[in-house]
């Protein structure tokens, strides 16, 4: 038998360097500017993340203030759960129940804030190309995706959702007790008027696209796993793009910022955070 050309140190390092320049479809852009298409309003000189997750997948960045967060669900079928932390003090966190509650409404649409516990923005949507979103399901787990699936670990062929978030937020010093009740883009759940549960899962049509805003400086985390409540038997979830740039600081006469005395109160405690 021919000996592993891994074998030895020299062989092991020389078989590494050949891989330094193999591309697979998904896998992070290093460095993002060197991107062959950046999104529109970006350049190779202002671009802070590119990467393609791939299904079953997850990624975590850390964003500044004013940095805008482009997803696209390329094929048709993304399910982004996402989590979000200040990320200067990351006991501070996206708050779904306030995000619906403080603008009286579930429905995600352009002008619409992520807000954190402190009643501050956090991220606000600026453009939407999906329209299918969902505020009230939340994650999967190992065991939700076993009962459906028949097996959910992290190290399998159905990774959930909720166990991704604990390997993307350990790069952060962040814990179980730190995953909180997330966001889903690109998956729609609407509630009837008798109290149903309407779901809009898809697949979509492929490209459709969100841009979000930081108002603050962040932590991002993003799962590409299957919906909770996606009934086909198949695991079925396709490829998710992030991209990422620098941009302004979200200035006083914003439109959406004074769109509703809500999201003028939203910001205000942002100005107030930011002047400690």
């Amino acid at each position: 038998m021919t000996a592993s050309s891994t074998a030895d140190p020299k062989g092991a390092r020389a078989h590494a360097r050949a891989m330094g320049s193999i591309r697979v479809a998904a896998m992070p852009t290093v460095p993002a500017g060197s991107v062959a298409a950046p999104p529109a309003g970006a350049t190779a000189a202002t671009m802070l993340w590119e990467e393609t997750i791939a299904a079953g997948g997850y990624s975590a960045r850390e964003l500044g203030r004013g940095a805008r967060l482009r997803l696209e669900d390329i094929h048709g079928d993304a399910c982004a759960a996402m989590l979000v932390f200040n990320a200067e003090r990351p006991v501070e966190r996206l708050n779904i129940a306030d995000t619906v509650k403080v603008q009286w409404n579930a429905y995600l649409a352009p002008g619409s804030m992520l807000l954190s516990d402190m009643g501050r923005v956090l991220l606000t949507l600026i453009e939407d190309g999906a329209g299918t979103h969902d505020t009230f399901c939340g994650a999967s787990n190992a065991s939700s995706n076993a009962a459906r699936y028949g097996s959910g670990d992290n190290f399998g062929p159905h990774p959930n959702a909720r166990d991704r978030f604990l390997l993307a937020t350990a790069k952060f010093g962040l814990g179980r007790r730190d995953i909180h009740p997330c966001i889903t883009w690109f998956k729609g759940v609407r509630i009837g008027p008798e109290g149903e549960t309407g779901l809009e899962l898809g697949p979509f049509a492929p490209g459709r696209a969100i841009t979000l805003r930081a108002e603050m400086n962040i932590i991002v985390v993003v799962a590409n796993c299957p919906h909770p409540r996606d009934p086909r038997p198949a695991y079925s979830v396709s490829d998710l793009r992030a991209s990422a740039w620098r941009g302004p600081v979200t200035p006083p006469d914003d439109p959406l910022r004074n769109a509703s005395p809500e999201a003028q109160r939203a910001f205000l405690n942002v100005d107030e955070y930011f002047q400690r």
